[in-house]
């Protein structure tokens, strides 16, 4: 399906703001004919600073985030989505592991939790830091009308309205400030 529309690359890390992130780039891979790839990561617990120096046997963290990614795609997009989706899964933290997985992308897309001394209104540490560092344009959804981002506005439904050309998406996702944070560099 990548049919000149490039590659979006959209985070996922099973919280709501991820689910709505996810929804939205499928959406807009569908509008501009761009292929999906959903990429979450994982990393092996460590205590203070510390990690065994052995994988304890039957524990594959990497399988089963492959899992809960499936699974999380299927819950948020069904079974037919209508785009090309990749699922990635890497170890390693979110933030470089995204910035890694956006080059040559011509899209990011992330959700937001915002947690901090203002929850709701201010970036998480990973979408901040995608913002700040990414190689393409970075899209932060937020949460639309609910109690996660204290922003009673619009639904979400309304968020997927079409978005053909960079200028209309620039031009619609400022009006949605609470919902969609739009960064390009």
């Amino acid at each position: 399906m990548d049919e000149g529309g490039g590659r979006i690359v959209v985070g996922v890390d099973g919280s709501p703001s991820s689910h709505r992130a996810l929804r939205w780039a499928a959406q807009q891979a569908k509008l501009t004919g761009a292929s999906l790839e959903v990429v979450t990561c994982w990393e092996f617990p460590v205590t203070y600073n510390w990690s065994p120096p052995y994988r304890p046997i039957g524990v594959d963290l990497a399988r089963d985030a492959h899992g809960k990614l499936q699974r999380t795609v299927a819950e948020a997009l069904g079974d037919d989505p209508g785009v090309d989706i990749k699922l990635t899964v890497v170890d390693g933290h979110a933030a470089p592991v995204l910035l890694d997985a956006a080059k040559g992308a011509s899209l990011l897309v992330v959700g937001s939790r915002g947690h901090g001394a203002f929850t709701g209104m201010l970036l998480g540490s990973v979408s901040d830091h995608c913002v700040r560092h990414a190689s393409c344009p970075v899209i932060v959804v937020r949460g639309a009308g609910d109690k996660e981002s204290g922003h009673s506005g619009s639904s979400t439904h309304e968020l997927f309205r079409p978005y053909r050309r960079p200028s209309s998406l620039l031009g619609r996702a400022s009006s949605w400030f609470p919902s969609i944070i739009v960064a390009t560099r």
